[in-house]
């Protein structure tokens, strides 16, 4: 395996598996993984000429999404300790992250933790793990979210003190990650494996899935819930190349959304814990919680 950086078309870090794949990554742009190259294909939209000015909000990779998902009612998250300020999807897609390769040599691990900056916005003490694993035919996801009852001083290693009550309450959360997959007509991709029924995030309503996903080359905004057994799972047909690429997703991650931005050729295939305005998760200080994921190119 190797982890390269490099300078072109951006910079940023490539890594290659023994077997070829690719993973393209900005840790210091969110933890950005900007590409994912499987059996010589790109699976990830990308828009680099976006992405060249930091004052726009990225199209493309796989943002990642937390403490929360989508953006809360009023843009405010209440809390026992006051009312803090949260932009939509959270903060963790706009800072930078630290990078090393899996110590497997099999896919690259990002961690953000927290800081004076998140912790104005997010008065918890917390540390996000997430590995990228490169397999035949996939991408396995697992991020590790912890409570952190101390932080550690990052130089000296020491324990800092805390501000009296700050750990009192435990730690609320959402998670999600929001990839593009790039496809070759967004007038042919088609989904198969939703739930009958979504919510319209445009419309604000529930509805039939199969009248939405009519819509994808007008653009939706949808979400369903998996069902606790996931007898099956949601698959992009008409991706790259012909391709189709299926989202594999564990509990906690209940909710899976679907997005398109016309005329862009690309479809969001969104895993979240949480549907829009909800956290739904806590952890007690000292507590961690895993979650995995995988995307799978399905021959077709």
């Amino acid at each position: 395996m190797t982890l390269i950086q490099r300078a072109v078309p951006f910079p940023h870090w490539e890594f290659t598996a023994p077997g070829g794949d690719q993973l393209r990554v900005v840790p210091e742009r969110g933890g950005l993984l900007t590409g994912w190259r499987c059996g010589g294909v790109e699976r990830l939209y990308f828009d680099a000429e976006r992405f060249a000015d930091p004052a726009k909000s990225v199209r493309g990779g796989i943002p990642v999404l937390f403490p929360v998902c989508g953006n809360l009612p009023d843009g405010q998250l209440h809390l026992p300790q006051g009312d803090f300020a949260m932009v939509q999807h959270g903060f963790a897609r706009d800072l930078p992250w630290s990078l090393e390769p899996l110590e497997d040599g099999c896919g690259i691990r990002l961690q953000l933790q927290d800081s004076d900056a998140t912790r104005a916005m997010y008065p918890f003490a917390f540390r996000l793990s997430l590995e990228y694993r490169l397999e035949p035919e996939a991408l396995a996801i697992r991020a590790v979210i912890g409570h952190e009852p101390v932080r550690h001083d990052p130089v000296r290693r020491e324990p800092v003190a805390q501000e009296p009550g700050r750990e009192a309450t435990p730690m609320p959360f959402a998670f999600g990650l929001h990839p593009y997959f790039g496809v070759d007509d967004l007038a042919a991709a088609s989904l198969e494996g939703l739930p009958a029924s979504c919510f319209d995030h445009l419309g604000g309503g529930d509805g039939p899935t199969a009248t939405q996903l009519q819509r994808l080359p007008q653009g939706v905004d949808l979400r369903v819930e998996i069902a606790a057994g996931r007898a099956s799972a949601p698959c992009l047909t008409g991706a790259s190349q012909g391709g189709a690429v299926a989202l594999q997703a564990d509990a906690p991650f209940d909710h899976v959304v679907v997005w398109t931005d016309p005329p862009r050729p690309m479809v969001c295939l969104e895993p979240w814990t949480a549907r829009r305005g909800v956290l739904g998760l806590e952890l007690a200080p000292g507590e961690r919680r895993e979650l995995r994921c995988r995307y799978v190119v399905v021959a077709t």
